[in-house]
């Protein structure tokens, strides 16, 4: 599990059919009622196919061949080099 446990939730108002068929589910997956409910909050608010971003722009830059020494000169001249103010004429 990532991170650290934040929050503690209840449920209330829940349709019998609805915590049966979540123990049955539990039972299936082998495990508890309620690690079946974190299993599929996870899965309903942080499904498998999601867009990371910081993923999405390290594999950018594998395809494009940036390496780290780019970066790095990047950086260095952006410490350096003061940027020229915009001009509206």
């Amino acid at each position: 599990m990532e991170g650290a446990i934040v929050a503690a939730v209840t449920i209330r108002n829940l349709f019998d059919e609805a915590h049966r068929a979540l123990k049955v589910g539990a039972a299936q997956n082998n495990r508890s009622a309620e690690a079946e409910m974190r299993a599929i909050l996870e899965a309903a608010v942080r499904p498998e196919g999601r867009l990371r971003l910081g993923t999405a722009l390290s594999e950018l830059s594998r395809r494009t061949g940036l390496a780290n020494t780019d970066v790095e000169a990047l950086e260095h001249a952006r410490d350096t080099v003061p940027a020229a103010p915009m001009r509206f004429e």
